[in-house]
């Protein structure tokens, strides 16, 4: 897997050799990006943006982000395998100092930390497919005011995922590609 586009474009990342970090397939983040652009292109730019990347295996989506210029990226992970490869990640690409990793359970952590210190412009959540709690998770995020007031949360699911997206966020679009089912809300 590689940087698709920006200052890294071309740089590998690597990967776990399990099957419990699900990788963000190219054609999904190259799609994530051309939709941000083109369609919140006047409220919205990953250039000098916060990034709060959740579930973020090894740290292709926020890692991709500021290859395009966004100011930081914050990471949440707990399968260890997966963090000490984004760590690696990160360091192969020297943007430690734009990235922070936190390694713990997200819930609990939003559930403990009721404040961050930043506001993020996006939040990128890419769960197991079969996690069913993300919705408590973007409920957190908004009861703690985590996203900025024009701020996009993206959702990526299983295009068959049947779950109801909490009524707290509105819905700005949904799109498929291949088996993956992305939602863009604010």
């Amino acid at each position: 897997m590689r940087i698709i586009s920006g200052n890294f474009k071309g740089k590998k990342i690597s990967l776990p050799n399990d099957k419990f970090t699900r990788p963000l397939r190219d054609l999904v983040k190259e799609s994530i990006f051309n939709i941000i652009q083109h369609s919140y292109n006047n409220k919205f730019s990953i250039k000098g943006s916060k990034i709060l990347d959740i579930f973020s295996g090894t740290g292709s989506f926020g890692l991709e982000c500021i290859s395009r210029g966004a100011k930081k990226v914050v990471f949440i992970e707990n399968y260890d395998k997966a963090i000490k490869i984004l760590k690696k990640n990160i360091t192969n690409l020297d943007a430690g100092e734009q990235c922070k990793v936190i390694e713990d359970n997200c819930l609990e952590f939003f559930k403990i930390k009721k404040n961050l210190s930043l506001r993020f412009n996006l939040i990128f959540i890419d769960p197991p497919f079969k996690e069913t709690k993300f919705n408590d998770l973007i409920n957190l995020i908004i009861e703690n005011k985590i996203l900025e007031k024009e701020g996009i949360i993206i959702i990526h699911r299983h295009k068959n995922d049947k779950i109801e997206i909490t009524n707290k966020i509105k819905i700005l679009e949904e799109r498929s590609y291949g088996i993956s089912k992305l939602i863009f809300g604010n």
